[in-house]
């Protein structure tokens, strides 16, 4: 079983408008509601990709409940940790022109609701996948990666890990199976700019020798590069298409990634459907739809 933790799920209410006047009224031409969050999202899509899947993490309030119900809805399963108070943050993201976003808070989450996740992460047995992406809540420990990872260690539980900076660099002590920065977050962790695939294979091999297992570079347009722990490394270009939206990407990349490693124990093969499942939601105004991961694919 592979299982998803968000921290802080969301509705994103997507808005489409010919204008925007501040200080007046503003008419919608389009609108969209999606299930956000970065765990969320590579649940999504592995769940797409046929993949059985468990999204973790904490809900609270109405917005709480539509999340959970929309996502069962998908046929998805969910064992979300219920918080008191609160509501589930909504994010408003207005499309005109370069993208507006207004993001919510969302609820604080306690101490109790903490230990009842790691209760559940407990359960996890050996050769399960536990995918921890995205920024900490500021009611959350600023080192609960740190805390997960070390919980889990030595249980044969393959974990990826898609953050940045000091998040990633302080948990490859525990050997995550996978680590997926981009080419910029990369050259931000070793104070550093990468401007070539030589650049990028050096300080991926770094992350690598301070613990890392596989190390997934993404680089947007230019496709992406992965140092495998056997010492591999591996070049994917990207299929022809116009990008629409960038967000998700890389959560769909995470997922694609694992569905085709769990499928073939094939890193090349893990690398292709990556890259199809992240190009696939850079060329969709959602999350990537199976018909659009297969042709991306079948470019590869």
């Amino acid at each position: 079983m592979i299982y998803t933790v968000t921290f802080n799920p969301a509705l994103d209410y997507v808005v489409f408008l010919d204008g925007l006047k501040l200080g007046d009224i503003n008419r919608t031409t389009r609108e969209s509601i999606y299930y956000g969050g970065k765990g969320i999202n590579v649940s999504t899509i592995l769940n797409t990709l046929g993949m059985e899947t468990t999204a973790l993490g904490f809900v609270a309030g109405f917005t709480g409940k539509a999340i959970e119900d929309g996502l069962t809805a998908q046929g998805m399963h969910t064992d979300f940790i219920h918080l008191p108070e609160g509501n589930s943050r909504i994010n408003v993201k207005v499309k005109h022109g370069d993208e507006t976003e207004i993001n919510g808070q969302g609820p604080v989450i306690t101490q109790e609701a903490i230990d009842a996740l790691f209760e559940k992460l407990n359960a996890l047995r050996e050769e399960d996948v536990l995918v921890l992406a995205g920024s900490i809540p500021n009611t959350l420990p600023e080192d609960i990666y740190e805390r997960i990872l070390a919980a889990l260690s030595g249980k044969g539980i393959r974990i990826a890990v898609d953050a940045t900076k000091d998040l990633l660099l302080n948990v490859l002590k525990y050997h995550p199976f996978l680590i997926k920065p981009n080419n910029h977050e990369l050259g931000e962790m070793f104070h550093t700019v990468c401007e070539t695939r030589e650049d990028i294979e050096h300080y991926a091999r770094e992350l690598q020798k301070m613990g890392a297992r596989n190390v997934l570079i993404s680089m947007a347009g230019d496709g992406a590069i992965l140092i495998t722990e056997d010492g591999g490394s591996i070049r994917m270009g990207t299929p022809k298409g116009k990008v629409v939206n960038s967000v998700g990407a890389g959560d769909s990349m995470v997922a694609g990634f694992l569905a085709g490693y769990l499928k073939n124990g094939n890193y090349e093969e893990a690398l292709k459907t990556g890259t199809a499942a992240g190009s696939a939601t850079a060329f969709s105004e959602g999350l990537a739809s199976r018909e659009m991961f297969e042709k991306m694919l079948a470019q590869l």
